[in-house]
C-alpha cells in the first residue's frame, strides 16, 4: 500500500504497478478526493512532484511510501480595506542569487524558532513513558516547623522571551497537534520549493535550498516517526 496525507485524512491506496505515470496517479487522486486536476500539489520524500509523464519509480514510489497532497482549496484571504481608491502596485524587484539565499535563509530560521520547538515538545511527549506515581513530600515531625521551598524563578525578574514559547503538553498530544505541525512543515517545503532559482549559475542558492528542504524534511520525519511509534 502506499500512503496519501491530504488534510487531516490519511488515505490507502494499492502500490501502482512501476510503469504507472505520475499523471495516472494525479488523476485517480482528483477523482476520489473530488479535487480539480490542477489544484493540489503531491510532495514525496520533501520534493513537490512535477513530471506528470514520468513514471512513479522515477519518484521512488515503493511499498508504504507516503505522499503528501497539499492544496486543493484556497485559504481564506485577509479582508481588503473598504478604500475610494487602490494604489498602484508596487513592482517587484527581480530576484538575485543573494536575495533568493536571504529568503531562503529566513523560511530556514522561522521553521527553527517557530515550530522545532513545538516539535520537539510533541515528541518528549510521545516518547516519556509514564514514571510511578509521584511521592508526596514527607509529613514534617510533629512539632518541627514546617519547611519551606522556594522557586528561582520566583526571585528572578520576568523578562520577556526571545522566541515564541514552545507549546507544554499536559496529556498525551492528540491528532490535531500532530496534524497541525505536520501541515506547517510541509507549508514550508512548498515556500522553500517555489523560490525561484534562475538556472545552474545559483550554485550557492542550490546548495542552500537543498541544505534547508533536507533539514525541515527531517523534522518532518521525526515528527511522523514519533507519532506512528506511539
Amino acid at each position: 500500500m502506499i500512503h496519501v496525507k491530504w488534510d487531516r485524512e490519511t488515505l490507502h491506496f494499492p502500490v501502482p504497478p512501476p510503469e504507472t505515470k505520475l499523471g495516472k496517479l494525479r488523476t485517480d487522486l482528483a477523482e476520489y478526493t473530488h479535487l480539480p486536476l490542477g489544484s493540489f500539489k503531491l510532495i514525496h520524500a520533501g520534493a513537490v512532484m512535477k513530471d506528470d509523464s514520468a513514471p512513479l519509480t522515477a519518484y521512488k514510489i515503493r511499498e508504504n511510501s507516503t505522499i503528501a497532497l497539499i492544496g486543493g482549496h484556497s485559504l481564506p484571504s485577509a479582508p481588503t480595506p473598504a478604500t475610494p481608491s487602490r494604489p498602484q502596485p508596487k513592482v517587484k524587484e527581480p530576484a538575485t542569487e543573494q536575495s533568493t539565499i536571504t529568503a531562503i535563509r529566513t523560511e530556514l530560521d522561522r521553521v527553527r524558532t517557530t515550530l522545532v520547538p513545538d516539535v520537539d515538545a510533541l515528541v518528549s511527549a510521545l516518547t516519556s513513558t509514564v514514571s510511578s506515581p509521584p511521592t508526596s513530600a514527607p509529613t514534617p515531625a510533629s512539632g518541627s516547623a514546617p519547611t519551606q521551598s522556594f522557586s528561582s524563578t520566583a526571585q528572578a525578574p520576568h523578562l520577556p522571551p526571545s522566541h515564541p514559547t514552545p507549546t507544554s503538553y499536559s496529556s498525551k498530544p492528540t491528532a490535531s497537534d500532530h496534524t497541525r505541525l505536520s501541515e506547517l512543515l510541509l507549508q514550508s517545503l512548498l515556500r522553500l520549493d517555489a523560490m525561484h532559482l534562475a538556472g545552474s549559475d545559483w550554485p550557492e542558492a542550490r546548495a542552500e535550498r537543498k541544505a534547508a528542504v533536507r533539514e525541515v524534511q527531517g523534522v518532518l520525519d521525526r515528527l511522523d516517526g514519533a507519532w506512528s511509534a506511539r
